[in-house]
């Protein structure tokens, strides 16, 4: 017998308008050009040793990917990682629910990053009408149009609406489903067009085709919008209930599941095209390494089996903790060493190719990673 729920459609909702935001994308934007940040002699090293890296997995035909933390995008760093994309030394980037948020409100509103400790106290944190409604509703349409987490989101902000379809189309296509001769991609189809249609029904909106109009005004700051513009995959990796969207009445966990599914497997192509190449995790302390080693596995795995393997990569986890181990030397330390309980380190270590870990801020390591490229 189930188990009682949380009556999430009965919580109130405020508009985004009136939260206090910490940050401001105009104001803190970073400027790879003018930015001061310095990196330790260390840091230096590994990155001059990973611009020459991508240049060389550039030059083969390599995947390059980079995959970060939501700190990177609060940072002001989207105009850099979009940079590193659109000049043609990254082929993939990869991010969590968070980043995608932050990128998003800074394109809807120009700011972001809300008092976690005042809102919670005041059972207000996260609970945001427009965050929650166009992210929410941007998946659901999305994974009725085949697409992925961050294609979806990018692809709102492209287009600064939303094109909701009409009840007659939707039905259509759920009615394909009980047809004996359904394949499974009817089938897949017609339950994205049911739970499209539970939500249009849900949040009464009309029965023809829609269009919500959601004006994107600090879209050029977008990472997401910019990718899709450059067609270059940037997929999202998110885990159940850890996103404000969770909060809102509009989510959707299939859609999650379905556009979410669509990016892994995006995100495991580009792994599979390792053998030669480069991936960085930047600030990703969970999300990058559980995804890397999935796929990599799965990647292995099929390679095998065609009599090949991806052995000659090289990874580069940089974050701010400080790590006396040198696992670039010692290998794994032992179970009663703390170091071995640094997830990020740990697995990492154990995929194979040539893993580095570099202490250092996200912005200064990527504007001096940006800069050494483009001295070539």
């Amino acid at each position: 017998m189930p188990h009682p729920q949380f009556k999430r459609n009965e919580i109130h909702v405020k508009p985004l308008a009136e939260r206090v935001n910490k940050l401001d994308i105009v104001r803190d934007v970073i400027d790879a050009e003018s930015y001061s940040g310095t990196l330790s002699p260390e840091a230096e090293e590994d990155v001059a040793r990973a611009a020459a890296e991508l240049r060389r997995a550039r030059d083969c035909g390599a995947a390059r990917i980079l995959a970060f933390g939501a700190h990177s995008i609060k940072n002001g760093l989207g105009l850099t990682l979009a940079a590193l994309a659109e000049e043609g030394w990254i082929t993939h980037l990869a991010t969590n629910g968070a980043g995608i948020i932050h990128d998003w409100e800074f394109a809807f509103q120009g700011k972001s990053g809300e008092d976690v400790h005042r809102y919670t106290t005041e059972g207000q944190f996260g609970i945001w009408n427009e965050t929650g409604t166009c992210l929410n509703l941007a998946l659901i349409v999305g994974a009725w149009r085949g697409l992925g987490y961050g294609e979806s989101v990018g692809t709102m902000a492209q287009n600064e609406e939303l094109v909701i379809p009409s009840d007659t189309e939707l039905l259509a296509a759920i009615e394909k489903s009980g047809l004996p001769a359904a394949t499974p991609e009817q089938l897949d189809r017609a339950a994205a067009a049911s739970d499209l249609l539970a939500a249009k029904r849900r949040f009464n909106y009309p029965q023809e085709e829609y269009i919500l109009k959601i004006p994107h005004p600090w879209k050029k700051y977008s990472l997401a919008f910019r990718m899709v513009a450059a067609n270059i995959p940037f997929t999202c990796h998110p885990m159940f209930g850890h996103d404000i969207i969770y909060t809102h009445p509009m989510n959707c966990g299939a859609a999650i599941g379905r556009t979410a599914q669509i990016d892994f497997l995006s995100y495991a192509n580009s792994v599979s095209q390792l053998q030669g190449g480069v991936y960085l995790s930047v600030g990703s302390a969970v999300m990058s390494p559980m995804i890397f080693e999935k796929s990599l596995s799965m990647s292995r795995n099929l390679a095998l089996h065609d009599g090949k393997n991806i052995t000659d990569f090289t990874i580069h986890v940089v974050d701010l903790a400080q790590s006396t181990w040198d696992w670039t030397k010692e290998g794994e330390p032992p179970m009663d060493n703390p170091a071995y309980y640094l997830r990020f380190c740990k697995t990492f270590s154990r995929m194979g190719g040539q893993m580095s870990y570099t202490s250092a801020d996200n912005r200064t390591w990527l504007v001096h990673l940006l800069r050494t490229l483009r001295s070539e």
